[in-house]
C-alpha cells in the first residue's frame, strides 16, 4: 500500500502570534511553524511569464482557508529579494531584488500599454490590468520571495529563513533548525513510499488529492482527463450494447466495435494487420520497438527437431548475412496469468526469428511459443508455411506478448516510474535557484500526478489491468520486478542501447533514426545549459546538492541500481550531461514513442489483444476460427482496451511540445540562446521528419518534436 499523505489540516493564525519562548510578535510577524505551514515550495520559475527566474522560487503564503478545499488556492502576490552571490556558486549570480516588467526598474517612470503609468520606486509598483511587477500601494502585506538555493555556510536555504515583506520594511523570523521537530505536514519536500517491494520507490501519496498543489493537474486538465474517462466508459457500454444484436465468432465481428474513437493509421492496421510485413514492421517502428535485436548466434532456446534441416540452413544464411534478427519474451516465462469473471487467463513467452531482406522490409521466418521445458522439450514451432490460421494465432500469441512487456517494462517502468523517481529526487534534493532543478523542472511537470492515478486506476486491484489484463491480478508486478532487475543505465541511452541491440544504421528503422537524432539535439541543449554554470570537473564533483541528487536517484530511488550501471556521482562535466541527457530524453522523446502509439496499433483489438483466454496450441491442425476467437478477447475486454488506449494515447488538448514551456526558468541571456538554438534544432528535425514521411506508406510521426510532450502528463 502507498503511504498516507501528510494530514493537511486548516491552519490559525492568532491575533497576536507567538515567538520563540512564547514572546508576542507584532502583528506583522509571524512564528516561524505557522509561516512553514502556510508556504509552499516554489519552482524557481515565473509561473506568469515573468524572466528573471534566477532570483528564487517563489514562496507563497497561502489562505489558510484553502488549504483543505479543492478550490483554486488564493494566494498573496509575490515579490522577490536580492539573491547572494557567494563565491563558487556561478548560478547564485547576479539577482535583481526588483520583479522584472515594464514598470519595474527602482527610479525609472514608466508606462503601460493601457496607459498606466508611475514611478517605479523603492517599492516597484504595476497598474491593476497588466499585473506587472509588484502590488500597486496600498496593500498591506506581501509575501516574501527568498532564495532556495545554497550551499552550507555561503547562502541560507528556505528551512533557515522566512521572509514576511511590508511597506514599513522587512521582518525576519528566526531561523528553523532543527527540522526533525517539525510535523510531517510542514515537511519542505516530498517523501518516497514503497508501492510494491522491489520496485522504484514512488511519492507518498495515496491519491492525487494527497499531492501538494504545485504536482496537481490545472482544473482544465483534470476536467478533460476525468470526462474523457467517462465518455470513453459509456462508449463502451454502447458497444457492448450493440454486440448483443449481432454474433461474435469471425474476426469480421470486431468491426462491430470499431467505430468511435480512432486513428487514420489504426484503419490501416484493421486492413492489414495478418499480413507478415506489417507484423515484422511494428518491431521497428511501432509502438514498441524496444525489443528487437540483431542476432550474433543463433538462441539456446530455439531447438529445431529433426526434419527442419532446411529451416536451419535458411537461419544460418541469414545470419551469416547479418540479417537474421530475434524478439525474446522470455521475461514472461513463469509469470502468473490473471483470472477474469472467474475465468482463466494466459501468457507465453514466445522466440521470434525474422530476416531482413534486400528491401528493408522484415519478415517472421519461425515462432516458438513457449519455451522448451521438461514436459516439452522440443515445443512445436510454427511457420509462414503452415495452416493459415495457426500462423494466426501463433502471431497473435506474439502480440499478446508484446502488449504485456510493451505496457510494463517499456512503459510504465522505464518512462512513468523512471521519470518519477527523477521528480521526486529533484524535488527533495535540488534548490529552486540550481541549475539542474531549473533544467529539469518543466520536464517532471505533471509526472506526479498521473503516476498516482496509475495506481489508483490502472495497476490498482480492481483496475483497468485486473479487469483485461492476461498480466493483471498480480502478475504485472512480478514483470515489474523482473524487469528492473534488467534495468541498466545504457539501455536508456539510445546511442548504447541501438548499438548493443545491433540496429544501428539498420535500413527501415525510423525510430533509431530519429532517436539518435534527438538524444544529439537534447545532448547539445543539456551541455549548453551545463556549461553555463560549471566551469570545469572540479565544480562539479565539489557540488554537494547535485552529488546527493544522484545518489537519491540510483540507491534510494531505483532501489541499489549502481549494480546495473547508474552513477552514485559525477565525476566530470561529460558525465554530468549524459546523465542529465537520459533523463530530459525519458521524459519526453522517449516517453512520446512508447506512448503515442497506442491508438495506432492497439484500437484493431486482433493486432494486439490484452489477453488470451485460451491456452497456446500445440498442434497446427487443430487450429479451427473457434479456437482463434476463443482465443482473442471477449466483448467486454476487447472494449475496454479500445476505450483505455483512446484515454491514453490521444492527443492531450493542452500539450506543450518539446522545448517550449513558457516559464522562464532561466534569465542569464545565453541561458536563453542555448534554449533558442535548441528550439530552431527542433524545428529543423520536424522539417526532415515531415519531408521523409511524405514518401511514406506508413509515416512514423512519433517523434516528430512537435508531437512530443515536454514531460510525462499521460
Amino acid at each position: 500500500m502507498l503511504s498516507a499523505s501528510p494530514r493537511r489540516g486548516p491552519l490559525h493564525r492568532p491575533t497576536a502570534p507567538l515567538g520563540p519562548g512564547g514572546t508576542a510578535l507584532p502583528h506583522n510577524r509571524l512564528c516561524g511553524s505557522q509561516v512553514r505551514a502556510s508556504l509552499g515550495r516554489g519552482l524557481g520559475a515565473s509561473q506568469s511569464g515573468e524572466e528573471g527566474g534566477d532570483a528564487g522560487p517563489s514562496l507563497k503564503a497561502r489562505d489558510p482557508r484553502s488549504l483543505d478545499t479543492g478550490r483554486r488556492r488564493r494566494e498573496a502576490r509575490p515579490i522577490r529579494l536580492p539573491s547572494p552571490k557567494p563565491p563558487g556558486l556561478p548560478w547564485a549570480a547576479t539577482a535583481s531584488a526588483w520583479p522584472p516588467g515594464p514598470h519595474s526598474s527602482p527610479g525609472r517612470t514608466t508606462a503601460c500599454s493601457c496607459g498606466w503609468s508611475g514611478r517605479a520606486a523603492r517599492r516597484s509598483w504595476s497598474c491593476s490590468c497588466c499585473r506587472r511587477g509588484a502590488s500597486p500601494p496600498g496593500r498591506k502585506q506581501r509575501t516574501g520571495r527568498v532564495p532556495e538555493t545554497s550551499r552550507e555556510g555561503t547562502e541560507r536555504k528556505t528551512s533557515d529563513i522566512l521572509v514576511t515583506t511590508h511597506l514599513q520594511g522587512l521582518s525576519v523570523v528566526p531561523p528553523i533548525t532543527d527540522l526533525d521537530t517539525l510535523p510531517e505536514a510542514l515537511s519542505p519536500s516530498p517523501s518516497w513510499a514503497t508501492w510494491k517491494e522491489g520496485l522504484p520507490l514512488t511519492i507518498a501519496a495515496g491519491c492525487e488529492d494527497d499531492l501538494p498543489a504545485n504536482m496537481r493537474f490545472h482544473e482544465e486538465k483534470r476536467l478533460d482527463f476525468e470526462w474523457t474517462l467517462k465518455a470513453g466508459t459509456l462508449e463502451t457500454v454502447l458497444k457492448r450494447v450493440y454486440t448483443l444484436l449481432g454474433s461474435w465468432n469471425r474476426l469480421e465481428d470486431f468491426d462491430h466495435i470499431f467505430w468511435g474513437q480512432k486513428s487514420t493509421l489504426s484503419e490501416k492496421v484493421r486492413q492489414r494487420w495478418q499480413d507478415d510485413e506489417l507484423f515484422g514492421y511494428q518491431f521497428l517502428n511501432g509502438t514498441n520497438p524496444m525489443l528487437l535485436r540483431r542476432c550474433t548466434s543463433l538462441p539456446s532456446r530455439l531447438v529445431l527437431p529433426s526434419g527442419m534441416e532446411e529451416l536451419r540452413a535458411q537461419l544460418e544464411e541469414e545470419l551469416q548475412d547479418s540479417s537474421l534478427f530475434e524478439a525474446d519474451f522470455i521475461l514472461l516465462d513463469g509469470i502468473p496469468a490473471n483470472v477474469i469473471r472467474g475465468e482463466k487467463q494466459y501468457l507465453a513467452a514466445p522466440l521470434v526469428m525474422l530476416k531482413m531482406d534486400t528491401s528493408g522490409k522484415l519478415l517472421p521466418m519461425v515462432i516458438q511459443i513457449q519455451p522448451p521445458s521438461s514436459s516439452s522439450p522440443t515445443p512445436p514451432l510454427f511457420l509462414p508455411s503452415d495452416p493459415p490460421l495457426a500462423w494466426l494465432l501463433a502471431k497473435s500469441w506474439v502480440r499478446n506478448s508484446d502488449f504485456q512487456l510493451h505496457q510494463l517494462q517499456y512503459h510504465l517502468l522505464n518512462t512513468h516510474l523512471l521519470a518519477e523517481v527523477i521528480a521526486v529526487a529533484t524535488m527533495r534534493c535540488l534548490p529552486g535557484l540550481h541549475p539542474v532543478f531549473k533544467l529539469l523542472i518543466p520536464h517532471i511537470h505533471y509526472t506526479m500526478e498521473i503516476n498516482t492515478r496509475a495506481r489508483t486506476q490502472l495497476i490498482s486491484e480492481g483496475g483497468i489491468f485486473e479487469k483485461a489484463v492476461s498480466t493483471g491480478g498480480g502478475g504485472h508486478v512480478h514483470v515489474l520486478r523482473r524487469a528492473l532487475a534488467q534495468l541498466t543505465y545504457c539501455s536508456l541511452c539510445p546511442p548504447n542501447d541501438l548499438a548493443e541491440r545491433g540496429l544501428l544504421g539498420t535500413p527501415g528503422a525510423l525510430y533509431a533514426c530519429d532517436a539518435l537524432r534527438l538524444w544529439e539535439i537534447t545532448a547539445r541543449y543539456v551541455e549548453g545549459i551545463i556549461h553555463l554554470f560549471y566551469r570545469g570537473d572540479d565544480v562539479v564533483r565539489g557540488d554537494a546538492e547535485l552529488q546527493a541528487w544522484c545518489r537519491e536517484i540510483t540507491e534510494v530511488g531505483l532501489c541499489q541500481a549502481q549494480n546495473r550501471g547508474f552513477p552514485i556521482s559525477f565525476q566530470s562535466q561529460n558525465q554530468l550531461c549524459h546523465f542529465l541527457t537520459m533523463c530530459v530524453f525519458t521524459c519526453t522523446a522517449q516517453h512520446g514513442a512508447i506512448n503515442q502509439g497506442q491508438l495506432d496499433w492497439y484500437a484493431w483489438v486482433p493486432n494486439a489483444p490484452c489477453t488470451m483466454r485460451m491456452p497456446p496450441p500445440t498442434t497446427k491442425e487443430d487450429v479451427t476460427m473457434a479456437t482463434v476467437m476463443g482465443s482473442l478477447p471477449d466483448v467486454q475486454q476487447a472494449c475496454l482496451q479500445m476505450t483505455i488506449t483512446w484515454h491514453l494515447g490521444r492527443r492531450q488538448p493542452d500539450m506543450v511540445p518539446l522545448g517550449h514551456h513558457k516559464e522562464k526558468y532561466f534569465s542569464d541571456p545565453k541561458a536563453k540562446s542555448v534554449l533558442n538554438q535548441f528550439q530552431t534544432d527542433l524545428e529543423n528535425l520536424e522539417r526532415e521528419i515531415t519531408d521523409r514521411n511524405e514518401q511514406l506508406d506508413l509515416p512514423y510521426e512519433y517523434l516528430k518534436p512537435s508531437l512530443i510532450e515536454n514531460s510525462v502528463t499521460i
